[in-house]
């Protein structure tokens, strides 16, 4: 196995390469959308869960300095949500196979409920942050590595207290005041600790302890004090988290209950995904004559946010809307352009990928 690491970690790029080769000749594979065919999807999940193994041991390769953040899981739920990703469109094959169309949906519900299960996990694990991808992309905490550009050398804005304002400078000492006397005071204060430490090496351990399990408090916020202690914007960003989590869940539990044809779990759906991405807007949005403290977004947590509207395009792929309007229009498409001798090739060949990848549930799902 550590042969096998070795060669991946000398050789990403190739291995990248013949990846995606690999994923992309198994959408043109023949009777990959086929109700009866397990045989492609478990290529493509074999691939898939291939290429997350090996992108897992390109980044925590040794050599690597990992950014502040990455060490603070003790459990790779990315890697965990990612085979579970790669694996679920064959459950999904499967169970329609062998337990028929009415029966899948409790296999599946049971796929999102532990999907649902290991992000949630990931969500406390990582101290509260935004799950980005999902939670299958681990979401670095660049406000610690450059404090600066989120909070503009004023400290942490998500932790009140301390010496934050515009006449406090920092450094590894801590908040230091700017005023000649209080520099003088606190050289003053740090040299009287350096010489008991000198003298007394049982403090300096004793020290040494209590600063690292403060770093970590700090680093990572529990569910109580973000509840109760940092005001309604937190309130609102967790709130809005478990939305985006346990909607696949409860879509799937209420086609379940309704049918794939019922607009309720359309709906519901819908109204989910809508209220989770408006708590995260204004928590994430700052009010002027309020003085609760606002989330603020990192580069990567505003590409999440992006990416999720993105996926609200998938509403149009989903049944009933689908069968309704989307397959229509993309019939009759298709029947104006079915003249011209290369267009009309090409615009079958799509209609006819879109139609089958409406049929898996897992393609269209959005989670």
């Amino acid at each position: 196995m550590e042969a096998y690491k070795l060669w991946v970690r000398k050789n990403r790029e190739f291995v990248q390469f013949l990846e995606s080769l690999s994923s992309g000749i198994t959408w043109v594979l023949p009777e990959r959308f086929s109700n009866s065919e397990i045989g492609p999807e478990a290529v493509y999940a074999f691939l898939g869960i291939l290429s997350t193994v090996n992108q897992h041991i390109i980044d925590t390769a040794p050599t690597k300095t990992p950014p502040r953040g990455l060490g603070e899981s003790t459990f790779p739920w990315s890697l965990c949500l990612s085979i579970i990703k790669d694996s679920e469109t064959v459950v999904e094959v499967a169970t329609q196979q062998f337990a028929g169309e009415g029966r899948k949906w409790n296999y599946l519900a049971v796929t999102q409920a532990v999907k649902a299960f290991v992000r949630l996990a990931a969500f406390r694990d990582s101290g509260y942050k935004m799950l980005l991808r999902g939670g299958e992309t681990v979401n670095v905490d660049e406000r610690q590595a450059a404090p600066e550009v989120y909070n503009g050398g004023s400290g942490d804005a998500r932790e009140p207290g301390g010496c934050n304002g515009p006449g406090c400078i920092h450094d590894y000492h801590g908040s230091i005041p700017k005023s000649l006397e209080g520099r003088a005071i606190s050289a003053l204060s740090r040299f009287g600790e350096n010489a008991k430490m000198v003298s007394d090496p049982m403090r300096s351990k004793k020290l040494c302890k209590s600063s690292k399990a403060s770093a970590l408090s700090v680093g990572k916020p529990t569910l109580y004090n973000l509840w109760l202690q940092k005001g309604l914007s937190s309130r609102l960003f967790v709130t809005g988290e478990v939305l985006f989590v346990l909607r696949p869940l409860i879509y799937v539990l209420f086609i379940r209950k309704y049918g794939i044809r019922s607009w309720k779990p359309w709906l519901i759906s819908l109204a989910m995904d809508l209220a989770g991405m408006s708590f995260l807007s204004y928590s994430t949005t700052r009010c002027p004559r309020s003085d609760d403290k606002y989330y603020q977004l990192t580069t990567s947590e505003k590409y999440e946010l992006k990416r999720r509207k993105l996926l609200w395009a998938l509403y149009i792929m989903r049944d009933p809307f689908f069968t309704k309007y989307t397959k229509h229009r993309l019939e009759k498409t298709d029947g104006y352009l079915s003249r011209v001798p290369l267009i009309g090739f090409l615009t079958d060949k799509f209609v006819e990928l879109v139609v089958g990848v409406q049929t898996r549930y897992t393609y269209i799902s959005g989670s």
